[in-house]
């Protein structure tokens, strides 16, 4: 059966529009570019299945035709139902990867899709939010039955494979790509900051300048964000719950409050924490009228949108990825993208050479997994460092930047303590 058989997408004469769209980005991931063709002379995945869920757009696409340079038979589908481009899943079927992806299907449907995405019984995974693993431990644990192991990308998905770990039912190794250095330190900033405000500015055509953005929580994606509402202009504050992180948005300039008094003054609302209902009823009782509430976390969770539904009298579209909730009171709350990541669900997500270190991490990680899944056993790890350090310096390599290198006197003295 070819892939176009075996793929459920919206419509594959879409697919010239995707395959400029994954040329373009392909054009600017030099250091994925260098990964590929490693993968095409070694073929780590030769005869192996490997089902990816990842937010389908051109990057991921990229990613995909990466693993698939490198021997694998590739099955994707989408992480989000909101973030997946259709133009670009027919691309793909055209490519010879099996798609089972579609833009905005209904909630049942979109289950179903990553169902049948597992349905090839892979030997690797990558995952996004360990949407793929939850479904291979709870609904479909009969589809693990070939698999080695696999990579997760996001926050959300370390802590659900931590909790699954912790209890004992985590059944096969997972390398926890986003906890690598050039992921947080340059996707989640970088690449965070930057495209919440793409999807934010694309959706509203509002100013940011002289506007409060309150930013909830303060990891590596919130520091990416209040770094890039700060370079706009924008009075930043920071909500929440860890004191040293607390400390730390302090130090680097920025209003700390706890949410009920954040929620006071917010013009902008930028959820990252990876939580549940960091926004909720009391908070929306006490906000200013047009206030606008975006999420940058895996799921449309972190703002309580039923509970501001309760307080609404009316639900109205006002604008493409603008929902207007109209109080009782008469204030207007707006909600961007339902609430879903605003960074993909209202915009092309982060830039292509950020996600080029991010998706050469997936590449290497899986390729480690699947040739130390015996050894690492059941249990979520760390990308080595060695391939972490491999990845910067091939990106270094790519910008044609050179660093220094320690003397061997220099190493003998980092490991001696006796002498001076």
């Amino acid at each position: 059966m070819t892939a176009l058989e075996n793929s459920i997408i919206r419509d594959i004469a879409l697919a010239p529009e995707g395959h400029l769209k994954i040329d373009w980005a392909s054009a600017h991931m030099p250091v994925l570019n260098r990964i590929r063709k490693q993968f095409e002379k070694e073929q780590p995945f030769k005869g192996l299945k490997v089902t990816i869920s990842l937010h389908l757009e051109a990057k991921t696409a990229y990613l995909a035709k990466v693993v698939q340079a490198g021997g694998a038979e590739v099955t994707i589908t989408g992480s989000n139902p909101l973030s997946t481009q259709d133009d670009v899943c027919a691309a793909l079927v055209e490519d010879g990867i099996t798609v089972f992806a579609k833009y905005n299907p209904e909630p049942q449907e979109f289950k179903e899709l990553n169902i049948k995405a597992l349905e090839s019984k892979p030997d690797l995974i990558i995952d996004d939010g360990g949407d793929l693993a939850t479904i291979l431990h709870n609904d479909r644990p009969d589809l693990r039955v070939n698999l080695r192991g696999g990579a997760e990308e996001t926050t959300t998905g370390i802590i659900r494979l931590k909790a699954m770990q912790k209890d004992g039912t985590l059944q096969f190794p997972m390398v926890a790509v986003n906890d690598a250095y050039c992921k947080y330190l340059f996707d989640n900033r970088y690449g965070t900051g930057q495209s919440v405000f793409d999807g934010i500015n694309r959706t509203t055509n509002l100013v940011v300048a002289g506007k409060t953005v309150v930013v909830v929580g303060y990891g590596w994606c919130g520091k990416g964000v209040a770094m890039r509402a700060k370079g706009l202009g924008a009075n930043v504050v920071v909500t929440e719950v860890d004191a040293i992180k607390a400390v730390e948005a302090y130090m680097d300039g920025f209003t700390v409050l706890p949410m009920i008094e954040a929620a006071k003054v917010g013009e902008f609302f930028v959820t990252v924490t990876g939580n549940r209902d960091c926004i909720r009823g009391e908070h929306y009782e006490v906000m200013r009228d047009g206030a606008i509430l975006s999420n940058a976390g895996h799921f449309d969770v972190e703002f309580n949108k039923p509970e501001l539904a309760a307080l609404s009298s009316d639900i109205r579209k006002v604008r493409h990825n603008i929902e207007e909730y109209k109080l009782k009171d008469g204030r207007s709350i707006y909600v961007l993208a339902e609430g879903r990541l605003v960074n993909l669900a209202a915009g092309d997500g982060h830039p292509a050479e950020i996600m080029d270190t991010t998706f050469a991490l997936q590449a290497l990680g899986l390729k480690y997994v699947n040739e130390s899944y015996a050894s690492i056993g059941k249990q979520v790890v760390n990308v080595p460092y060695e391939l972490d350090n491999q990845v910067a310096s091939f990106k270094l390599d790519s910008l044609g930047i050179t660093i220094d290198k320690l003397t061997d006197e220099q190493v003998a003295y980092l490991d001696s303590w006796k002498e001076n």
